[in-house]
């Protein structure tokens, strides 16, 4: 059934969302530290039994120089510098297996495909441990981690990460650095929009129902998990509201998306519990560049526009980096 606002409200509706005024210098604050304790890529061969594509596993420095995993596939035949697409992965996975999402390395491209910190247990492996320690009080999942301080934000450290890992990318033989897409999907849609903001030498992002933009009217359209955690995290902090609200805005898609300055290929979905359409018309919405799209799927939930949405984030990367 239908979960939020009608279409037509949609296609106007703006976050209630304010950047806070430090916002930028946050961030540059957050990726220059991190850059100074990068180390170099650590690149090893990774024998999957593949013979058409070619699996790399990649090593590179995150957030505050932490390791981060990551698969690099290659066509196996490949000869020179490709273009390149990294990808984010949804709520709860990892990269997986060597073996599995192939669709990009088959194409044509050099896909690195991050790890996600501390997750990679829900419905994918991961590799890669949340290295920070406590930061206070917060409820199972990633959701609260750290809420209370965007410098202590589990999602501060995930999308420093993103960014590093365009870094990475830009700086391995196999790719062509001038070259270089972002995407994912739900949470990696979201990490998708803030790599794109933040990163240098982004030629475009596809954000397939993106998650994490419009908290203020996330988390209260919707009982559905991830966003309900910070619900239940302030039903039982009552008086953190003000300062979570605060947290959130630094890491809010809405304020991602009015830097965005490169093309971009939204999708939703109207039936979608999960990420609710106004938090991503509210991300469209505010998306500055001027070559934006946004897919509509009317009778889908969270699995948006599967197969299709893989055809169009292919041909926009195709049209754009091949």
């Amino acid at each position: 059934m239908y979960v939020d606002l009608p279409e037509e409200q949609l296609r106007t509706h703006r976050s209630s969302s304010v950047a806070p005024a430090d916002f930028d210098a946050f961030w540059q604050e957050e990726l220059s530290r991190s850059r100074a304790a990068a180390a170099a890529v650590e690149v090893r061969e990774e024998d999957c039994g593949l013979t058409a594509i070619r699996v790399l596993d990649v090593t590179f420095s995150g957030w505050n120089g932490q390791p981060i995993k990551a698969w690099l596939r290659l066509p196996a035949a490949a000869t020179g510098p490709l273009p390149a697409v990294v990808e984010y992965v949804g709520y709860g996975g990892g990269r997986g297996a060597p073996t599995e999402n192939l669709l990009w390395a088959a194409a044509g491209f050099a896909h690195l495909h991050m790890d996600t910190r501390g997750q990679g247990s829900g419905w994918s492996r991961g590799a890669t441990p949340d290295d920070f320690g406590s930061a206070g009080p917060a409820i199972p999942g990633s959701m609260t981690r750290g809420i209370r301080d965007p410098r202590t934000y589990y999602y501060t450290r995930l999308f420093t990460d993103a960014v590093l890992a365009v870094d990475a990318a830009r700086s391995l033989e196999q790719v062509d650095g001038d070259r270089v897409g972002v995407t994912g999907i739900s949470q990696g849609g979201g990490t998708a929009l803030a790599a794109a903001a933040l990163a240098d030498g982004v030629r475009g992002v596809v954000a397939r129902v993106p998650f994490l933009a419009d908290f203020p009217r996330a988390i209260t359209i919707t009982d559905s998990d991830p966003f309900a955690e910070i619900r239940r995290y302030l039903a039982m902090h009552r008086d953190d509201a003000e300062t979570v609200l605060r947290t959130l805005s630094y890491i809010d898609g809405v304020h991602f998306a009015e830097r965005g300055r490169v093309p971009a290929l939204l999708t939703t979905a109207l039936m979608d519990p999960i990420v609710p359409p106004s938090t991503v018309f509210a991300a469209y919405n505010a998306y500055a560049g001027s070559e934006k799209e946004l897919v509509v799927h009317r009778f889908n939930g969270h699995e948006g526009g599967g197969p299709d949405d893989d055809a169009a984030a292919l041909a926009f990367f195709r049209r754009l980096l091949m």
